[in-house]
Formats: structure tokens, sequence, C-alpha cells
């Protein structure tokens, strides 16, 4: 099958109040990775790729093996561009062929926020591209982008309603307390300002930074409303732990089938876990091709 827009998966998550899991890639072996634990697990799935992975790899090369890997694992795979600030990287993915698109403006002034993600929504979702954006500031290491603690910021109610007012986005990131990379601490999730803006706007909402958390609190945000939740930082620790985990045993195992089997092992291992959690597994009928 080909892929999908996330926008009927993500619909259907918040509808049904369960989430779909997004994780980052930065290999075309942990591109197959994710694609094959979602169709053992029965689940649909979004790949994502920073803007970083864009350019090392190239879209064209990313969206190529998307398409296989959708084509031998025949469950809904959407690809995604995730805190992209470029707009040319954000066309260069849709001509490639992503299915998604995050426009992250969230550092400028609300009304340049607005601006922004406005002039992606009016190209993508023509194209029934998603079009993802992001209000207020998560904080931590995303790729390129780093947002010190004292820099965070959360997202305002009010500020999301007149958001996807101005701008008729389909999926909204709001900073809600978490943080991208490993925790330090237990995160400070705001579950008040989740469930305000969840009662406020019909828009899935995204929960950035989704690396260990804890179970019992993702549960209670795709209970409040969030449907998709990004994991980056967990599944690359896991897939480069295999490898040094893989010479430390035997440093002079160099045969890279061996030791990138083990990665890209442990990295299904993440995303199959996170798809229990999520309670996505089993959530859609295989489509036979």
């Amino acid at each position: 099958m080909a892929l999908v827009s996330s926008t009927g998966l993500l619909n259907d998550a918040r509808k049904n109040q369960y989430g779909i899991g997004a994780f980052n890639v930065h290999s075309l072996d942990m591109l197959y990775a994710v694609a094959e634990a979602a169709y053992e697990m029965r689940s649909p799935v979004i790949i994502q790729t920073t803007t970083g992975t864009v350019k090392q790899l190239g879209a064209d090369v990313i969206a190529h093996n998307a398409k296989k890997a959708s084509e031998l694992y025949p469950v809904p795979i959407a690809l995604h561009v995730d805190h992209c600030q470029e707009y040319s990287i954000i066309l260069e993915c849709i001509r490639a062929g992503y299915t998604s698109v995050m426009i992250d403006a969230s550092m400028h002034p609300f009304d340049e926020n607005v601006e922004k993600t406005l002039e992606v929504v009016k190209i993508a979702v023509p194209l029934e591209i998603n079009v993802e954006a992001e209000l207020g500031k998560v904080g931590g290491v995303e790729d390129e982008i780093v947002v010190e603690d004292k820099d965070a910021e959360k997202a305002i109610p009010e500020e999301c309603v007149e958001f996807i007012r101005q701008t008729g986005v389909q999926t909204l990131a709001p900073a809600i307390g978490t943080a991208h990379g490993i925790y330090s601490g237990p995160p400070e999730i705001d579950f008040p300002r989740i469930e305000k803006i969840a009662q406020n706007v019909e828009v899935p909402l995204v929960l950035h930074g989704g690396s260990a958390i804890p179970a019992e609190e993702v549960k209670k945000c795709i209970s409040l409303g969030m449907a998709k939740m990004n994991v980056s930082t967990e599944l690359k620790n896991a897939y480069s732990a295999a490898l040094q985990k893989h010479f430390e045993e035997d440093p002079k195992a160099f045969d890279p089938r061996n030791y990138f089997l083990k990665a890209k092992q442990e990295a299904k291992n993440i995303v199959k876990e996170k798809m229990e959690l999520l309670e996505s597994s089993g959530k859609q009928q295989f489509q036979r091709v």
C-alpha cells in the first residue's frame, strides 16, 4: 500500500482515545525497523525524520525507502518531517512524497508563527498532506534546535484556539511541560493545561518529548486528547547501545550484517513497547496488496 496522510490516522486516534507513535529514524535500517514493528503489531505508525537527517540522507532517498517499506509491510505508514524551520526543506519533503510536515515557528511571536504556518498550510493541505505546528516552546535538544529550560514556555489555551482558527492547521503540538531527550528527573506535565486545550480544540494534539515519560503519565495524556507521541532519543539510544555492546563483547566481530541486525532488533523492541503503551497495536486491519 502507499504511504498515507497522518490526518485520518490521528483523527481516529483522538476520537477513540489511543495514541499513534511517531518514531524519529536516523538511518535506513532504523526506518525499516519501525515499519517491521508496525506490521508485527498490526499498528498504524508515523515514521519521522529531522531536518538534519533529511540533509544527510536526502528526502528522495528517505521517501523512496518509506514507500518501499509500506509495500513490504502493508499497514498504514505516514512519513513526517519533524521540527522543520526551513521552508525550502518542507518543499523538498513534499516533492519527495512525505505525507506530513511540521513547520516549527514557535520561536517567533504569535503573529509570525501564524504567518509562517499558514504559508505551509496553503501548499500542503490541498495535497492531503498533514501539517503540524507548535505553540509554546518545548525544552531540550531536538537535532539542531536547542531550547534551554529557562526559555521553555507552555502553550496558552486561548492562543491555541485562535492559532487553529487563523491557520487551519490539522495537528497541534502544545508545549505542556515535556522536553526533548531523556529526563534527568520526573517530567512536570501540566495535565490541566492539556485538558483545557483539548476541550477547546478539535484537532489531534501531539506529545513531544515522549522518550522515557512514565507509562501512567503517557496514558493520562492520551486520555485527555493527545493522539500522537514522538519518540526519538529512546529509540536512538537503544540502537546505539546495541552496537556498543556488540563490540564490547567481541571487539573483532566486524561483520556489519551481525551488529546492525542486533541494533535493528533493539530499535524494534522499543517501537513495539511504545505501541503497546499507546494501545495502537491491533488498531488497523492488514490491507493486502
